[in-house]
């Protein structure tokens, strides 16, 4: 019982015990090619534009955006060029933030905002209906005030 101790398995050919660890690919990032960070479009000095349609919707805030007439205009981007994430700001001091990985679209924007008044009833909303966006960057690059309007 004095001899030392020998392995009986693979470790004394000059293998290894252990199963070597399979390195596993990390998935990158599922936003799209071209969609911008706000605060890089900041950095950079790149201008947003936001998407003239939002003034025609014509729609109540405590609906659903399904609701809006023209369904096409659901599916365009709500800023060129896109974004991620921006934060829609109301002016009694609300703010909201609408997201998409492959670029925020109209719809994201009212999908945010119906969150917010979907419990409230019509005679709640001194201005129930969405009058567009405005982007002021003296006051922040990285939000759009909502307007709303009677």
């Amino acid at each position: 019982m004095s001899e030392p101790l020998t392995k009986v398995d693979s470790a004394v050919q000059g293998l290894s015990s252990s199963p070597p660890k399979e390195t596993k690919h990390r998935r990158a990032s599922s936003s799209a090619a071209g969609v911008m960070n706000i605060n890089d479009l900041e950095e950079a000095g790149i201008e947003l534009q936001i998407a003239k349609e939002t003034q025609k919707l014509g729609w109540k805030i405590n609906t659903s955006p399904s609701t809006v007439e023209e369904k096409d205009y659901l599916k365009k981007l709500l800023t060129t060029p896109p974004v991620k994430k921006i934060d829609l700001h109301f002016p009694l001091g609300l703010e909201v933030t609408a997201r998409n990985l492959k670029g925020v679209t109209i719809k994201d924007a009212l999908d945010a905002i119906h969150k917010q008044f979907k419990k409230r009833a019509d005679d709640e909303l001194e201005l129930p209906f969405l009058a567009g966006f405005e982007w002021d960057k003296e006051e922040s690059w990285t939000r759009l005030i909502v307007h709303l309007k009677k």
